[in-house]
């Protein structure tokens, strides 16, 4: 069959799981999710996963989920997508064919969850993404996914809400030719031209792309005191290190994941640098699902003793997913999507995990989080700037030259 080809990766790991069907009568209830062992996602496809699977094992150590009158624990069935959108509709279905999972988590970001949220529907399975915010996944009019991630739409903002205030006039935006980062760029030249900034680059770049020197020159050319660029990890960290390597200099750099620990490796030049985020440990939601954040950090600890990065972002969005998908499955104790869906609208907004409230529209999409704005400050580290109600520092504004 054809899932035998993509079975490479552990499918479930005994030790998080915990469990084994053998000489019991209640099936567990099987989770279906692909990971990036490969390609650009990579990284954070990997933060994610592990967040999944802290969910995971939490569950089974409280002896399974609560489902139909019974405890039913979990099984992570994984296979690899290689950070390929061609090849996630052939494994979400192995997933569903071959392995006969009950719900389905998507894979990391827009572009590779826009094509597994399609197998999905036509499969007629319950997926929860934990990393798309492309607002146009949500509005093709499925019916079987919904978000525990805040939209592209809202992420911009409070950024430049901030800048705004900071005194910035001109802002350079560039970004990766890709769903997500392209979804995150429009929504940040609309909000920047309704706050007044005069946008004087709003340019795209070739996935795959290593000099970008023609753009950081560009946009210091024509005065921009604010560079925005909506790009992954392994393209920020090039950005920072050819923008230290010409001696370009801005006002104010932002990163989308430069809050991530393979991007503080940078050192001192990672700093004043800012970044989106939906995790802090300085921050504490009123949680009502799942771990507080010292419990969640110490089983980080002890789930990946051998990992060398912390928990991050990913982490804890993919960990606020699985509980929220706990949460939706006691509510409407079936897999069936239209029940699922329906568990989700009235539970919407009476959820809140380590990454934030739960609240979707009609659509499935998440309209309940707030983007958190870090600012890597010397001596202090990554602080919160903003919003104003979870921020612990100013914004040091403009960078020091």
């Amino acid at each position: 069959m054809a899932g035998k080809h993509f079975l490479g990766m552990a499918a479930v790991a005994a030790s998080l799981v915990g469990f084994s069907v053998q000489g019991q009568d209640i099936e567990p209830l099987k989770v279906g999710i692909t990971v990036s062992n490969s390609g650009a996602f990579v990284l954070a496809s990997q933060s994610g996963e592990r967040g999944v699977r802290i969910w995971v094992d939490d569950v089974n150590r409280r002896g399974g989920l609560d489902f139909d009158g019974q405890k039913r624990k979990v099984e992570l069935v994984e296979l690899d997508d290689r950070s390929d959108k061609q090849m996630v509709p052939r494994v979400y279905e192995t997933l569903i064919s071959d392995n006969d999972v009950d719900v389905l988590i998507a894979p990391f970001g827009s572009t590779l969850t826009s094509v597994a949220a399609t197998v999905a529907e036509r499969n007629n399975k319950f997926m929860i993404s934990w990393s798309a915010s492309s607002d146009g996944i949500y509005e093709q009019g499925l019916k079987n996914i919904v978000s525990a991630v805040v939209p592209s739409s809202l992420i911009p903002g409070t950024n430049l809400r901030l800048l705004k205030d900071g005194g910035v006039k001109k802002i350079a935006i560039v970004y990766v030719d890709e769903a997500f980062p392209a979804s995150l760029a429009e929504a940040a030249n609309k909000e920047a031209i309704k706050l007044g900034f005069e946008v004087v680059m709003n340019e795209t770049y070739q996935k795959g792309t290593k000099d970008f020197s023609v753009i950081l020159q560009k946009a210091k050319a024509l005065g921009a005191e604010a560079f925005y660029p909506h790009s992954y990890e392994v393209d920020s960290i090039l950005m920072v290190r050819q923008m230290n390597e010409l001696d370009i200099k801005f006002d104010n750099v932002y990163m989308m994941y430069g809050s991530t620990p393979q991007f503080m490796e940078l050192g001192a030049a990672a700093e004043h640098i800012t970044s989106h985020t939906q995790y802090d440990p300085a921050v504490k939601w009123a949680i009502t699902d799942g771990l507080q954040n010292d419990a969640f950090v110490a089983r980080y600890k002890e789930l990946f003793p051998t990992v060398s990065y912390s928990e991050d972002f990913q982490t804890v969005l993919a960990y606020g997913a699985g509980v929220a998908l706990e949460r939706l499955l006691g509510e409407a104790n079936s897999t069936e999507p239209v029940k699922l869906k329906q568990a989700a609208l009235t539970l919407s907004g009476k959820i809140t995990t380590i990454s934030g409230k739960f609240a979707i529209d009609d659509t499935g999409k998440q309209i309940g989080m707030e983007a958190i704005v870090l600012q890597n400050q010397p001596g202090k580290g990554l602080v919160p700037v903003a919003p104003p109600e979870v921020a612990s520092e100013k914004l040091i504004y403009p960078i020091p030259q």
